[in-house]
């Protein structure tokens, strides 16, 4: 794979607002968090299996690389390594593409072949790798990081692509990559991933993503409201963003991670802060769930809990008035909905030290 000339560049300085050290992110969570927390207990209750499936109950229960990651790093987050072992082990057994490092994306209970698409999902293999770097320094355990190693260097060499003057992360390894231009989904740009994993997988590629991947989520903003889209066509040349053709012109359940990951990135500017604020105030009496980009309508629901904990930590205005509040994972409804709720506590105790 051919890269921008910017990518051999060594020295390369630090991204301005990439956020905390490892070594703070560690020692925030571990101030926070624990293995009695009611939050972790209850997610673990509801979708943990005791084999370490973790279970979409949103999705008629199947399992992806997505939920085993975020299985993975809250397990290390609230301190159970006896519960991450187990999550661990059943992705590698259940997930680990015969090929490479990377994941099969999903796993169907209900099917003789559970793994009948071999594709990966990148969103996955970035928390997994990065939950086993962070295992190996928080319980001094280095079986874990080679295969994090491992992992992200399949990561850099196989998933960011050139699009015109920018690197662009590719969301899978098939299907995604057009004749004019990629297909790429901005809730997979997860920060804090590639700078942890940049520091285990020696490249600057992974700090080049990082500027560019900050710039795209800039520039791709439609609609009323200026939100980024679930999926986002990226031209390989000359050439416009745009909502990506295919997919729903929508900004919901997957962009709802665009912000939460600007927050625990401590990445997030205020121009994107204030659009969405400015839609979460003005689009409906309640909070939407999604928004059409090109229809500028939204659901005629309200968002779940998860969405709502998003909302809490990218709007808070008194940060130095500690944890917004948020939604406990009890009164979520599904398994989606409980990992955003932690995921939201994670980032903003991550980006603000508690």
């Amino acid at each position: 794979m051919i890269f921008s000339r910017r990518a051999v560049l060594a020295g390369l300085p630090a991204a301005a607002g990439l956020g905390l050290s490892t070594v703070r992110c560690a020692e925030a969570a571990q101030a926070s968090f624990a293995a009695t927390d009611p939050d972790w207990l209850s997610f673990k209750q509801r979708f943990i299996s005791p084999e370490g499936r973790v279970i979409d109950t949103g999705n008629n229960n199947i399992s992806h690389s997505e939920g085993q990651s975020y299985g993975m790093l809250f397990a290390l987050t609230f301190d159970d390594r006896a519960t991450f072992d187990r999550v661990n082990q059943w992705t590698a057994a259940n997930l680990k593409r015969p090929t490479d490092a990377l994941h099969i994306w999903r796993w169907l209970p209900n099917r003789k072949d559970h793994t009948p698409d071999q594709n990966n999902a990148t969103d996955g293999d970035l928390v997994i790798a990065m939950a086993l770097a962070r295992a190996t320094d928080r319980w001094g355990a280095p079986e874990y990081r080679a295969s994090a190693v491992a992992i992200a260097a399949d990561i850099r060499n196989k998933l960011i692509a050139n699009a015109g003057s920018r690197l662009a992360l590719l969301p899978g390894l098939n299907g995604f990559v057009g004749k004019a231009a990629l297909t790429v989904n901005l809730s997979y740009y997860n920060f804090v991933a590639f700078r942890e994993l940049g520091a285990i997988d020696a490249s600057p590629l992974w700090e080049v993503l990082s500027l560019d991947g900050l710039a795209l989520v800039q520039a791709a903003r439609f609609g009323r409201w200026l939100l980024p889209p679930d999926w986002l066509s990226v031209p390989k040349n000359a050439g416009a963003l745009g909502i990506a053709a295919g997919w729903p012109p929508l900004c919901s359940y997957d962009a709802i991670r665009v912000p939460l990951n600007l927050v625990w990135a401590q990445a997030l500017s205020p121009d994107i802060a204030a659009s969405f604020t400015n839609y979460w105030t003005t689009a409906a009496s309640y909070q939407p769930a999604w928004a059409n980009l090109r229809t500028n309508t939204v659901s005629e629901y309200a968002a779940a809990g998860g969405m709502v904990a998003v909302r809490a930590i990218t709007t808070a205005a008194s940060p130095q008035l500690g944890l917004p509040v948020l939604p406990s994972v009890a009164e979520c409804v599904d398994y989606y909905s409980s990992a955003l709720t932690i995921l939201a506590r994670i980032a903003w105790v991550e980006s603000h030290g508690g």
